[in-house]
């Protein structure tokens, strides 16, 4: 579904942002996206022209991230975001 809305509005916007309160798997991705330098999973797709997003299949946790450029972030399964960080994490409303 991202992948389509991708292709089919790649000016796609955030309307909104606000700062995590509190760590969820969703803050988790998002802490990896924004560490590689991108806003979230839908500016990752834009820049990279819908490349697939690896991720761990246990934990659903973003798994290996091109930067733009062109070096790699690789995440363990566990848990990255630390409590002190997850003010940090901007969520972006569309």
């Amino acid at each position: 579904m991202a992948v389509m809305l991708c292709i089919i509005m790649p000016w796609l916007k955030p309307k909104s942002v606000h700062r995590a309160q509190e760590w969820t798997t969703e803050v988790e991705n998002l802490f990896r996206f924004q560490q590689a330098g991108y806003r979230d999973e839908l500016e990752y797709l834009q820049v990279q022209h819908g490349a697939m997003i690896d991720k761990w299949p246990e934990t659903g946790f973003v798994r290996k991230l091109q930067r733009r450029d062109n070096t790699f972030y690789y995440y363990s399964k566990k848990r990255e975001c630390h409590e002190s960080e997850v003010h940090k994490v901007k969520v972006y409303m569309y």
